[in-house]
């Protein structure tokens, strides 16, 4: 049974750093692309960062470029999103993303709000 549990949300104040991340159970996590969305009420979800099984090469919303950093541990079935300089606008629920075997699965999403 595939499953992905998001934690590391909370409340920071803008210019803030959070990390968050997302443990993969249930499938050969090592040989798949893992991507983070993100959410708020009303919008469409928004891809937000997307990395190769390997790690070798990165992708990022214009948005959010130079400021989140995605990143993988094979060895714990464990994929981070870390986001510095957070602004208000940063403030959504996020998601951890996998796709294989032509199906999406999701996690539970994780609250991040940015506020002073």
């Amino acid at each position: 049974q595939v499953q992905l549990v998001d934690s590391g949300g909370g409340l920071v104040q803008p210019g803030g750093s959070l990390r968050l991340s997302c443990a993969a159970s249930g499938f050969t996590f090592s040989s798949t692309y893992m991507n983070w969305y993100r959410q708020t009420p009303g919008k469409e979800r928004e891809l937000v960062a997307g990395i190769t099984s390997a790690g070798t090469y990165k992708n990022y919303a214009d948005s959010v470029k130079g400021r989140f950093t995605i990143s993988r541990d094979n060895a714990k079935n464990t994929v981070y999103l870390q986001m510095n300089s957070l602004k208000p606008e940063d403030t959504a629920v996020y998601y951890c993303n996998a796709q294989f075997k032509s199906a999406t699965f999701w996690g539970q999403g994780t609250q991040v709000t940015v506020s002073s």
